[in-house]
């Protein structure tokens, strides 16, 4: 069985105080907020009740802003900075069992066909750029989701050219 926590809500990005010399987010934020948010197998227990009254509560996001160009399944300066910071992140004995799905998105510009190639051709990128940084591709399932999921009301809004990194843990 797989749960999923999604590494992307602004919550930590705008609580933790920014330093124009460093990254916004620092690899031991990003592994402090994914050892608490997922619960990697770091403690059990037995809830007797209905799955509502069971299920773990919604964890908060951590937007690694890992948005693209128009037209552009090439990483920008910035989502290569984080990527090298959750990279970094990644080394830390409390997220070994942790695996990810990367997923790739579009906005509505294009048809269906395009746009599926497109996010999928996003999520190939970052994997492989972090893959280049020494995280191990067995960590990592690249997807595609073309339009289908828009981050935003408007469709056509950039922030919907993005990825999204999913943490899977087994």
């Amino acid at each position: 069985m797989h749960r999923v926590i999604l590494v992307s809500a602004v919550a930590l990005m705008t609580a933790l105080p920014v330093v124009a010399e460093q990254p916004r987010i620092k690899a031991e934020d990003v592994v402090d907020f994914m050892v608490e948010s997922a619960n990697l197998g770091l403690s059990r227990g037995i809830c007797i009740g209905t799955s509502e009254e069971c299920a773990p509560p919604e964890p908060d996001g951590m937007d690694m802003l890992i948005n693209f160009e128009l037209d552009s399944a090439d990483l920008t300066a910035e989502a290569r900075e984080n990527l090298a910071v959750f990279a970094n992140a990644l080394q830390d004995d409390r997220l070994q069992n942790a695996s990810f799905v990367v997923e790739g998105h579009t906005d509505a510009r294009g048809i269906d066909g395009y746009n599926d190639q497109l996010s999928k051709a996003r999520a190939a990128s970052v994997q492989q750029y972090l893959v280049d940084l020494g995280v191990s591709a067995a960590r990592l399932d690249a997807i595609g989701l073309g339009e289908t999921q828009p981050r935003t009301d408007n469709a056509m809004d950039p922030e919907n050219r993005r990825v999204e990194l999913r943490i899977a843990v087994q």
